[in-house]
C-alpha cells in the first residue's frame, strides 16, 4: 500500500530540476557564512563544510546530530556551550567559522582595529579546553583575542538562529516587546535607551528620597551626635598635627628657664670671656693662631693648620655671642607656662576621646564635616528631594510617551507585514494585532506588548500562545523572521526544524517562504520535510557512524568495546543522492525489498518535488512568485 504522505501530491509535479549543486550568486549585500571547521565538538571528531548562497538544508534521522552543526555555528560566535561540549576522550575542541563581511561590518572591524583577511573575510574561532575544574573558553577574531561582548555584538550582525524552543518563548511578553522594538529600528531603540536612562535617573532620586524618609529619626540622632562632636573639635581650634609635641617642648623650656640662663652664662664664659681670670676657649685659640702664624713664615706646611685654627676661632666666637644672646632672651613667664600647660591638657583630652593622636582627631573632624553634609543631603531638604524626584518622573513619563508613539507606529507596520507573510503560509484568513496596554513606567517603557492572534474568521483576537497550534506557531515564527529580513537583519538565517508539526500544503508554503528568504539571505535549515528539503540550493545529509579508533587490541578474540566510537558525519548530496534522500524522507523505506510499490511511489514523489522546486526557481528568476501553488506576477 502506498505511503499516505504521498497521496494527493501528483499535481505538484513540474518541469525537471537542474543541478542542485549549482550555487547562487555570491554577490550578497549581506554577510555570508563561507565555511565551518569543527574539531572534537560533541560527537564530531573532525568536520569541514563549505557553504554558498541560497537555501541550505540538513536532513537525517532524528538524533543524527543535525542540531550539533547549528550549535557549533552558535558557539563560534560566542554562544553558550554545555559542559560536555568537548568530545569524550579529548581535552580540546575547536570551532572555526569563516564569514564574508559587508561594508557595514568592515567599518566595525576598522573601529576595533582588527584587520580583515583578504580585505573581506572574518574568521571567528572558539577554543574550548576541558580541565578538572570544568572548561575554559577563548574566542578569537582573525587571530585577535576578543571578549564575549565583542563577539556577541558581531554575532547579531552575522547570524540569526531560530531554534525549536523559540515557539515557547513567543509567549513571553518581554520577548514580544523586544522583537517589536528591534523591528522598529534605530529610532525606536534609541528612544528606548533614553527611557532606560530616564528611569535610572528617576530611580536614583526616588531611592535617595525614600532613604531620607525611612532613616529620618536615625538621621536626626546621628546629626545631634555628629554636631556635638564637631562643635567640640572645632572649639579646640585644631590645625597642626604636631602642635602637642611643640607645646611639650615649650613647657620644658619655660619650666627650666632659670637653669637655662645660668648654664648659658657659664657656657659663654667658657667659650668667650672668662671672668675668673682663666683663659677662655677663644683666648686659647687666639694664642694658638698667633703661634701658627709665626711658624708659617718659615714653613708653608703650617698654613692648612693655621686656617683650621682660624676657622675654629671664628666659630667659637660666634657660638659665644649666640649663647650670650640666648641667655639674655630667656626670662621666666609663669603666665605663658600656665597657658601652655592648659592647652596641653585640652589637647590630650581631645586625643583620648577622638585620637589616639592629634592627627587622628583632625581627620575625624574632617570626616564628621563630610558626614554632616551627607546627612543633610548636601544642602537638600526632603522637600527638595521630592521636587527633584517629581521632575525626573515627569521626564520619564515624557520619554515613555514618545516610545509608546513609536511602538504604535511600528506595530501598525508589523501587523501589515506579518499578515502579508502569513497568508502565503496557508493562513489566508489570519488576523494579527500588537496589543499595547499601559503599565507603570520601567526601564523598557510603560507598555505591555501582547501579540494577539486569530487564525479563523469570526474568532476573537486572543494571546498568541493561548490559541495557536504548534504548526501555527512555527509559521508565525517564520513569518516574523521574514519581516525582520526586510528591515535590518543578519546575513545568515538559521532555522532548526521550523517546519515541525506541519505537513502537506502548509509544508509546501513553508518551503516556498524559505526559498524566498534564500534569494536575499543565506539560509540554513534543519528539516524532516521532503518538500522543504527539495527546495534547497545545497543539501547535506547528517548521520551517526560507529568507527574503530584503530589503536586497540583484542581480548579473547573479541574487539574491545572501547575501540568503537560514535561520530557525526556530514555529506553534501549530488542530484541522485538527493533523489534517494527525499524518497527516504517521504516513505522511510527506501532500500527495502519488502515493498517495492511504496519505494517506487517514494521516488516518484521525490522527482515531483525536485521538479516543482526547479519551476519555482525559474519563476523567481523571471520576476514571478509562487504562493499556494499559484504563479503570479510579483507586481
Amino acid at each position: 500500500m502506498p505511503n499516505p504522505c504521498l497521496a494527493g501530491v501528483a499535481d505538484l509535479a513540474l518541469p525537471a530540476l537542474g543541478s542542485m549543486s549549482q550555487r547562487l550568486s555570491n554577490s550578497y549585500p549581506l554577510p555570508m557564512l563561507l565555511s565551518l571547521r569543527i574539531e572534537n565538538f560533541a560527537l564530531i571528531d573532525h568536520l569541514e563544510l563549505e557553504f554558498g548562497a541560497g537555501l541550505h538544508v540538513l536532513t537525517g534521522e532524528t538524533g543524527a546530530g543535525k542540531s550539533i552543526i547549528l550549535d557549533a555555528i552558535d558557539a563560534a560566535l560566542g554562544g553558550k556551550v554545555t559542559g560536555r561540549a568537548v568530545r569524550t576522550g579529548e581535552d580540546r575542541a575547536l570551532i572555526e567559522a569563516t564569514f564574508q563581511v559587508d561594508k557595514a561590518l568592515k567599518s566595525l572591524f576598522e573601529s576595533e582595529q582588527i584587520e580583515l583577511l583578504d580585505g573581506e573575510l572574518a574568521v571567528c574561532t572558539r577554543e574550548i579546553v576541558a580541565n578538572a575544574g570544568g572548561q575554559r573558553n577563548r574566542s578569537r577574531l582573525n587571530g585577535v583575542l576578543v571578549n564575549k561582548q565583542q563577539m556577541e555584538g558581531l554575532r547579531d550582525r552575522l547570524v540569526e538562529i531560530t531554534a525549536q524552543g523559540q515557539t515557547v518563548q513567543l509567549g513571553q511578553p518581554g520577548l514580544q516587546r523586544d522583537w517589536l522594538d528591534s523591528y522598529g529600528g534605530t529610532a525606536l531603540l534609541k528612544q528606548r535607551s533614553l527611557v532606560s536612562e530616564a528611569f535610572s535617573s528617576y530611580q536614583q532620586a526616588a531611592q535617595a528620597l525614600e532613604k531620607r524618609r525611612q532613616s529620618e529619626q536615625q538621621r536626626l540622632q546621628q546629626l545631634d551626635l555628629f554636631e556635638y562632636q564637631l562643635r567640640e573639635l572645632n572649639a579646640a581650634n585644631l590645625s597642626e598635627p604636631d602642635e602637642l609635641e611643640q607645646l611639650e617642648q615649650e613647657r620644658k623650656r619655660l619650666s627650666h628657664s632659670v637653669e637655662l640662663q645660668q648654664q648659658s652664662y657659664q657656657a659663654y664664659q667658657t667659650l668667650y670671656q672668662n671672668e675668673s681670670g682663666e683663659d677662655a676657649c677663644a683666648d686659647l685659640l687666639g694664642k694658638a693662631e698667633s703661634l701658627l702664624t709665626d711658624m708659617s713664615r718659615y714653613d708653608d706646611q703650617i698654613q692648612p693648620i693655621l686656617e683650621m685654627v682660624t676657622s675654629a676661632l671664628a666659630l667659637v666666637e660666634e657660638a659665644g655671642q649666640q649663647i650670650n644672646a640666648y641667655g639674655d632672651d630667656l626670662e621666666t613667664d609663669p603666665q605663658r607656662l600656665d597657658e601652655v600647660e592648659s592647652r596641653i591638657v585640652e589637647l590630650k583630652q581631645i586625643c583620648r576621646k577622638y585620637g589616639p593622636n592629634l592627627s587622628d582627631a583632625i581627620a575625624l573632624q574632617q570626616s564628621l564635616q563630610a558626614q554632616l553634609e551627607e546627612l543633610t543631603g548636601a544642602g537638600q531638604s526632603i522637600e527638595e528631594l521630592e521636587q527633584m524626584t517629581a521632575n525626573r518622573k515627569e521626564k520619564l513619563i515624557e520619554a515613555c510617551e514618545k516610545l509608546t508613539q513609536l511602538r504604535q507606529k511600528t506595530a501598525t507596520d508589523l501587523e501589515t507585514r506579518l499578515v502579508a507573510e502569513l497568508k502565503p503560509l496557508a493562513m489566508e484568513k489570519v488576523q494579527f494585532q500588537v496589543g499595547i496596554t499601559p503599565i507603570s513606567p520601567n526601564s523598557s517603557g510603560s507598555d505591555r506588548i501582547t501579540y494577539l492572534f486569530s487564525p479563523n474568521p469570526g474568532e476573537p483576537l486572543q494571546p498568541l500562545t493561548e490559541i495557536a497550534s504548534g504548526g501555527e506557531m512555527s509559521r508565525f515564527l517564520l513569518a516574523l523572521q521574514a519581516c525582520f529580513s526586510q528591515v535590518e537583519s543578519a546575513g545568515t538565517l538559521v532555522f532548526d526544524e521550523i517546519d515541525v508539526g506541519v505537513s502537506g500544503r502548509v509544508a509546501q508554503a513553508i518551503a516556498e517562504k524559505l526559498h524566498q528568504l534564500g534569494r536575499h539571505h543565506q539560509v540554513l535549515c534543519v528539516t524532516h520535510q521532503p518538500i522543504v528539503a527539495a527546495m534547497a540550493d545545497h543539501h547535506f545529509h547528517v548521520d551517526k557512524q560507529v568507527v574503530e579508533l584503530g589503536n586497540g587490541h583484542k581480548k579473547n578474540g573479541t574487539k574491545d568495546s572501547s575501540e568503537l566510537r560514535t561520530v557525526v558525519r556530514v555529506q553534501p548530496l549530488d542530484s541522485e543522492q538527493r533523489r534517494q534522500e527525499l524518497a527516504q524522507l517521504a516513505s522511510g523505506q527506501v532500500g527495502s525489498t519488502e515493498n517495492t510499490t511504496t519505494e517506487a511511489a517514494a521516488f516518484a514523489f521525490a522527482e515531483s518535488l525536485l521538479a516543482q522546486a526547479e519551476s519555482l526557481r525559474q519563476n523567481s528568476s523571471n520576476g514571478k512568485t509562487v504562493g499556494n501553488g499559484n504563479v503570479a506576477d510579483e507586481s
